[in-house]
């Protein structure tokens, strides 16, 4: 596969705290459009290769290619505006706020600049109209005008995506978006996962494999802040030396 194929890269991506190596030389390619997982045990350096890939962490050395063009360094609130969306681990929401709120926030925050006084935000049809598309798409149209903190763990999980959505990505970046979540709850953020990665780059950090089985079409493995293993589900699945270091006999240790 060459780098025109990726819409997304890394190249020998590395970063050091001191003394200790969290990621180490990484090299891991993104498809457009395709759902990627990235899976390991805790410590294997997974949180790291987001916070990286997504601006919140500089990089000790390597690249991150975003459409061919080096952006490791960059900080988030540029690398967001390139078109790179990141939800976090914990809930990451205004709960006084309405749902609608949240994502107007959201889409207001893609605007050349927030420092308008003049107008009332809801003036702004552009932004209020990206932000009923954004949760449509995460399956909260019914929840727009519904007080963000009054409604499920779930939803509010939902709204988050919603959140990223409404900043017009092309890249989702979801660092475990079904913790805490009941079975109920995760059947239905899988089947909103599956749906999303048909529109757009899904880069997916989760624990439960069998929510990763049933999202991802490629799975990269990490151990130990390097790359084990890369390639498309089944290959990796059926990879000796993943099923060595992870997967036994039912994925049990994710």
């Amino acid at each position: 596969m060459t780098t025109s194929d990726f819409i997304l890269e890394t190249r020998d991506l590395t970063k050091v705290f001191g003394g200790l190596v969290a990621n180490s030389s990484v090299s891991i390619g993104f498809k457009e459009r395709q759902a990627h997982a990235v899976i390991g045990p805790n410590g294997a350096g997974k949180s790291t290769f987001v916070n990286l890939l997504t601006g919140h962490l500089p990089p000790s050395g390597g690249q991150i290619l975003f459409k061919g063009a080096n952006i490791a360094g960059l900080p988030a609130h540029k690398v967001t505006r390139l078109g790179i969306g990141r939800s976090y681990q914990k809930t990451n929401i205004f709960p006084s706020f309405t749902c609608f709120e949240n994502a107007r926030l959201a889409a207001q925050s893609r605007l050349p600049t927030s420092m308008r006084f003049l107008r009332p935000a809801l003036s702004y049809a552009e932004t209020n109209r990206k932000a009923n598309e954004a949760l449509e798409a995460a399956g909260l149209a019914a929840r727009a005008e519904r007080v963000a903190g009054t409604m499920s763990y779930g939803e509010q999980r939902q709204l988050e995506i919603a959140m990223v959505l409404a900043t017009a990505p092309e890249i989702l970046v979801l660092d475990e978006p079904l913790a805490g979540m009941g079975k109920e709850e995760s059947e239905k953020m899988v089947a909103l996962l599956r749906d999303l990665a048909r529109r757009y780059t899904l880069i997916l950090v989760e624990h439960d494999m069998d929510a990763v089985f049933a999202i991802a079409e490629v799975l990269s493995v990490m151990v130990n802040g390097t790359l084990l293993e890369s390639g498309p589900l089944e290959q990796v699945r059926a990879s000796k030396a993943v099923q060595d270091a992870y997967l036994g006999d039912g994925a049990e240790a994710y």
